[in-house]
């Protein structure tokens, strides 16, 4: 029998219990909304670095990152594509290794445009998906457990 339905327990202790499944709910779903997205959106973002229709993805790179690597700028991206795609779909498998590769991925582009192209806005909006990223990161703790067995 649930603490919630027991008539021996005393209606502050049902409160409380209701209040702590009410915010364990929230927190489950705020960490089911956030590996969505990172899910999602490096997948989406890592295609179109193949097809360049959000924009031109090579002028967000810096030059000395564009020196540091063969070929072209655009087959950089298509590297980058490749390695977003793949991020999101750890995500979407495996969020307790996902999120946190998203992080330094994440860090990575921001290191990127404030060292390069002068995309600040751009770099301070990734900044705040970092911190989400890390919000992911944090919840898979208490929301991806490991299976047993494995």
């Amino acid at each position: 029998m649930s603490v919630l339905h027991d008539p021996t327990v005393s209606a502050p202790s049902r409160a409380a219990e209701a209040d702590h499944a009410a915010q364990d709910e929230a927190g489950h779903q705020a960490y089911l909304m956030l590996r969505v997205a990172f899910a999602v959106a490096p997948i989406a973002f890592g295609l179109d670095k193949f097809l360049n229709v959000l924009t031109d993805w090579p002028r967000y790179l810096a030059g000395w990152v564009d020196d540091l690597m063969p070929g072209s700028a655009q087959d950089f991206m298509y590297a980058v594509g490749a390695i977003e795609i793949l991020a999101g779909i750890l995500v979407a498998l495996r969020p307790r290794y996902g999120a946190p590769v998203v992080v330094l991925w994440l860090a990575g582009i921001i290191v990127n445009l404030v060292t390069g192209p002068g995309y600040y806005d751009v770099a301070l909006r990734d900044f705040g998906l970092l911190l989400a990223a890390l919000t992911l990161t944090r919840l898979t703790l208490a929301y991806d457990r490991p299976r047993a067995g494995r």
